[in-house]
C-alpha cells in the first residue's frame, strides 16, 4: 500500500512531460479557444465548446444521434473508458461485480459522447482551461483519433446510452484499473499543449497536477 501511495504522490508532483513545450512556455499569440475538464468521484470527461467548426469536426456523433444542433446546447463532451463498466453501470445503484472486474484487470474501451447545456462555474467538479488555436486543433485531432473505426468509419454502440442525448462508439485501446480514464484525458491534455503529472490515475491528482504544472 505504501508503494502505491509513493506512487499516486510522486504521479501527481512529477510533471509529464518534464518541461513545458515552446508553445506554453511562450505568451499566446493567437486566438485561442476554451475548454472545460470536468471531474467526478473516479471519472473525467472533457467537454469542448460546441459551434459550427465542432459540429462538423464530430458530425459523425450527430449522425449517430447525438443531437448537436440542440438549441440549448452549448458544450460538446467526451469520456473514454472501459466497455463494461461504462455500459453497464449508469448509475452506482446499478454497480455490479463483473464490470468491477473487467475495470480492475483488462478490457476493450468505448468513446461516451454527450452535449450539454451553459455549466456553472466555478464549481469544484469544472476547470477551465485556455488553450491557442494550435493546441485546439491537436486536442481535437487526439479525440478524434481515440475513435475506433471500420475503415474512415466511427462504429456506434448499438443499443446503449444514458440518455436521449448520448452515444457510445468503439474506442481505440485498451483499458484497465492504472491506466484509465483519467491517464487518456491527462494524455489528451498534453496533447493540446499541457503539463500533466507522470501518472494521474484519479480526477483528484489529475485536477492538482495541472494546477502545479501550469
Amino acid at each position: 500500500m505504501s508503494a502505491l501511495v509513493l506512487a499516486v504522490v510522486l504521479g501527481t508532483i512529477v510533471p509529464r512531460p518534464l518541461l513545458p513545450t515552446t508553445a506554453t512556455a511562450a505568451a499566446s499569440t493567437t486566438i485561442g479557444e476554451r475548454i472545460l475538464i470536468l471531474s467526478g468521484p473516479i471519472h473525467t470527461d472533457i467537454a469542448i465548446p460546441l459551434n459550427e467548426e465542432t459540429r462538423a469536426r464530430f458530425g459523425f456523433a450527430g449522425e449517430a444521434g447525438v443531437p448537436l444542433d440542440h438549441p440549448e446546447a452549448r458544450w460538446l463532451i467526451f469520456g473514454w473508458g472501459g466497455r463494461s463498466f461504462y455500459l453497464e453501470t449508469p448509475t452506482w445503484s446499478e454497480l455490479k461485480p463483473m464490470p468491477v472486474f473487467r475495470a480492475l484487470t483488462l478490457d476493450r474501451s468505448v468513446m461516451h459522447v454527450d452535449i450539454a447545456g451553459p455549466i456553472v462555474e466555478p464549481q469544484p467538479s469544472v476547470a477551465s482551461v485556455g488553450l491557442e488555436r494550435g493546441e485546439f486543433e491537436n486536442l481535437m485531432t487526439f479525440i478524434a483519433g481515440s475513435f475506433a473505426r471500420n475503415g474512415s468509419a466511427v462504429i456506434p454502440v448499438e443499443g446503449f446510452s444514458y440518455g436521449y442525448a448520448d452515444r457510445f462508439f468503439e474506442a481505440e485501446g485498451t483499458f484497465n484499473a492504472l491506466f484509465g480514464c483519467n491517464t487518456w484525458t491527462a494524455r489528451a491534455l498534453r496533447e493540446a499543449g499541457l503539463q500533466t503529472g507522470l501518472w494521474n490515475p484519479l480526477p483528484s491528482t489529475l485536477g492538482l497536477s495541472l494546477r502545479l504544472h501550469n
